[in-house]
């Protein structure tokens, strides 16, 4: 047995000091981006076409056509008008035709040049480079916005905020007038909004687009791109390593640093980026296209601007940030015309075919025939078998016609009802009809297969529709 002194044996405890780990942020707040401005070719391609999309979009609405607006979607109506042409919902599979063959051009050009509608004619880069405009000529440069943003509220930074977001929430007022005047008569919306006599449903609409707009391109802007828009996430299924993107070239930059005009690049060890970050400052997204191809970069040729000019002033050659290839970048031989490209431009021209195939054979009119479902066949004063239609007739043209409506399908019928009516231009037609014959005209079906036949009465056209139905004999 142990002695009671050996039970009494006290242990050394030594104190060890657990060193906690930092604690991760695992969200950190969007830090915001103060786009520096560059000049440059592509800056000057980008702004052009900004503008000529821009006032495209201001004019079409309010451009006219025989009379009436040439381009209005009206949804109430049911009726889309595109100068000439003008679809009803039986007409929605040449909207689907156009929907998809746009689809497949944004592929076709994005296998070929990458992400350039986002930088070039999407209208969230469009819009928020014109409010960015309008901080620059307000605020100032890049360094001076960040400079007033440190400032404490004074006079002098509460009328440049003040003013700025007046212009951004003006030109977004405008921005949803002009788009709600693509769905409801535009002149109309301008002068009920402004004398306020326009309904709850469009000013509500016009107000909803207007803060829309002023969200996305005041506050929110590049998170629109990196986190909301899905064409971000599926780009990168189009590309392949012969798509043109704008991309650093590695081997001839590195290594980076900094150093006089002077100075040999070479007995320095360094390449031939002087590591200046001005391709980080005019980066509408605030990312390092130094650090390779992200899906967060829109090519809209910034960088490519910046960094130009910068081997410019140094006197070192052009295109350290170009729009190249990975098979450039490497030295490999870069394939233009690959099998990707042409499935999707086959795909493109058979559907183009397909759609003016369609354009072209589309019917000026159209019939729709509805019976009288309460009473199949009767018999009328006459002994004769009468049945009873409603004929809806749709002019799809942009001019008044006049038809002449005959049936085919039974011999010596009595048609009740005008034969020949005037319907306005992209309206439709109510006519209230019925058709009688004798019964042994029958042969005793109870069923018979007919055909309204409709015509245009025209010298200059020849317009002819056949539509299917059923005359029915009493039991």
């Amino acid at each position: 047995m142990k002695s009671e002194k050996e039970h009494n044996v006290k242990i050394p405890i030594k104190n060890i000091k657990i060193h906690q780990p930092a604690q991760v942020e695992h969200y950190k707040p969007r830090d915001q981006i103060y786009v520096r401005k560059v000049t440059g070719v592509f800056q000057t391609l980008r702004r052009k076409m900004n503008f000529f999309f821009l006032t495209l979009f201001a004019v079409l609405p309010w451009l006219q056509y025989n009379g009436h607006q040439a381009i209005l979607f009206d949804i109430v109506e049911q009726r889309f008008t595109l100068w000439g042409l003008t679809l009803w919902p039986q007409d929605l599979t040449l909207l689907a035709w156009l929907f998809i063959l746009s689809a497949f051009l944004l592929f076709f050009v994005t296998t070929f040049l990458g992400r350039v509608w986002c930088g070039y004619l999407c209208p969230q880069t469009v819009w928020t480079f014109i409010f960015i405009w309008f901080e620059e000529k307000i605020e100032g440069t890049a360094n001076q916005r960040k400079k007033l943003d440190s400032q404490k509220l004074n006079v002098n930074k509460f009328w440049r905020k003040a003013l700025k977001h007046s212009c951004w929430l003006f030109f977004s007022l405008l921005t949803a007038l002009t788009f709600v005047g693509y769905f409801v008569p535009v002149q109309t919306v301008f002068i009920d909004f402004f004398t306020f006599n326009s309904s709850f449903a469009i000013a509500g609409t016009i107000w909803f687009f207007a803060l829309c707009t002023y969200g996305n391109a005041g506050w929110m802007r590049e998170v629109m791109c990196l986190h909301m828009c899905p064409y971000a996430r599926f780009q990168s299924a189009m590309f392949d390593k012969d798509t043109f993107t704008v991309s650093y070239d590695a081997k001839r930059g590195e290594n980076r640093g900094a150093r006089s005009r002077k100075q040999d690049p070479k007995e320095l060890g360094l390449g031939d980026c002087i590591d200046c970050n001005l391709c980080v400052q005019v980066c509408p997204t605030g990312i390092d296209i130094r650090n390779g191809l992200q899906y967060e970069c829109i090519n809209c040729g910034a960088c490519v601007d910046a960094c130009d000019g910068v081997m410019e002033r140094m006197k070192y050659e052009k295109g350290l940030i170009r729009y190249t290839t990975e098979h450039e970048l490497e030295g490999k031989k870069v394939h233009l015309i690959r099998s990707k490209l042409l499935g999707y431009a086959v795909v493109l021209l058979i559907m183009s075919s397909l759609l003016i195939i369609e354009i072209v054979n589309r019917a000026p009119v159209s019939l729709d025939i509805i019976r009288d479902r309460t009473e199949l066949a009767k018999e009328n004063f006459n002994g004769e078998i009468e049945n009873v239609y409603t004929l809806k007739i749709l002019n799809k043209s942009q001019t008044d016609n006049r038809y002449r409506l005959s049936v085919n399908g039974i011999e010596n019928t009595t048609w009740h009802g005008e034969q020949e009516v005037l319907v306005k231009a992209a309206s439709v037609y109510t006519l209230p009809m019925s058709i009688s014959v004798d019964p042994y005209e029958l042969n005793g079906a109870y069923m018979t297969d007919i055909s309204f036949v409709i015509e245009l009465i025209s010298d200059d056209d020849d317009v002819k529709l056949d539509k299917e139905s059923r005359f029915f004999n009493k039991r």
